[in-house]
């Protein structure tokens, strides 16, 4: 049996009965990379990573004219949502990490929604 120890820098390798330990600075686990700095940039990257790729899978049911924005919504929060924000309640997010779940969350949306048309109206005296 083998465990890794994250973020002790002075132990490289520890040895007891049957049970190794190593040290290292990155570990994966569930999925995401744990880092001895607990920076949650890399884990909202690959969330997003593979966000992409749970839209992509279902793409072409998104893409459906004859399927309902209310559908395409509920598909959107129940199959590519919670694929990002597996995990995140552990999550301490600053506020860099939050808009580039905000983008994400908007770029998704534009594809199911479409763009936005703004119409200003001028009125000339």
């Amino acid at each position: 049996m083998q465990i890794k120890i994250i973020g002790i820098k002075d132990i490289t390798h520890l040895k007891i009965d049957n049970f190794a330990s190593e040290s290292v600075e990155n570990f994966n686990y569930l999925g995401f990379i744990l880092n001895a700095d607990n920076k949650i940039n890399i884990v909202i990257a690959e969330g997003t990573a593979k966000g992409n790729k749970a839209y992509y899978a279902n793409a072409k049911l998104i893409k459906l004219k004859f399927l309902k924005k209310n559908s395409k919504t509920k598909i959107y929060k129940t199959m590519i949502r919670t694929v990002i924000t597996y995990s995140s309640e552990t999550w301490t997010l600053t506020a860099k990490d939050e808009n580039n779940l905000r983008i994400f969350e908007r770029q998704i949306l534009r594809k199911i929604y479409g763009p936005v048309l703004i119409v200003i109206q001028i009125t000339i005296w």
